[in-house]
């Protein structure tokens, strides 16, 4: 494939992304709205350095006259273009990368319910319940007046 056919692919994929007709420059002025994404992506400047350069390399071969692929492309430019292609379509692209480093993660819940409809089965787990307070509390009281009555039973003897 040649680098045109692999930017236009690319082109293609990033205009689906924002639709709209500018695919790599949104992609690009995506990037440079997230100054701090090379604190989360590691490679972020080296991509985004990259994109801009075959950008340029791309408006170069169709805008200026007597301008080819021949003159201003390697092999390597169009595997990077169709590697970084495959990289947004797996979601390890820069900007995935940096999506999902800024996404709070879920803190783990201390309470868990399972309720079961037929038999009205209920499991709880949690790490300080009320429920289970009232019932020792209670649990405790019962044998407070088991022992008074003993001893009321006892010395009335």
């Amino acid at each position: 494939m040649s680098f045109i056919d692999a930017y236009k692919k690319l082109e293609k994929l990033c205009s689906e992304i924002y639709n709209d007709n500018h695919g790599v420059s949104s992609y690009i002025d995506e990037m440079i709205n997230n100054p701090i994404g090379s604190r989360y992506v590691a490679g972020w400047d080296e991509d985004l350095k990259q994109l801009k350069h075959y950008r340029w390399v791309r408006n170069q071969i169709v805008h200026e006259p007597g301008c080819t692929e021949v003159d201003m492309c390697e092999p390597d430019d169009t595997e990077w273009i169709n590697n970084f292609h495959s990289r947004i379509m797996t979601a390890s692209d820069p900007l995935a990368l940096y999506r999902k480093a800024r996404t709070p993660k879920p803190t783990p819940r201390t309470q868990q319910t399972y309720s079961y409809e037929p038999s009205n089965y209920t499991y709880s787990q949690r790490s300080s319940s009320p429920q289970k307070f009232a019932g020792c509390l209670t649990f405790i009281v019962g044998i407070l007046l088991v022992v008074a009555a003993v001893v009321v039973t006892v010395s009335v003897i």
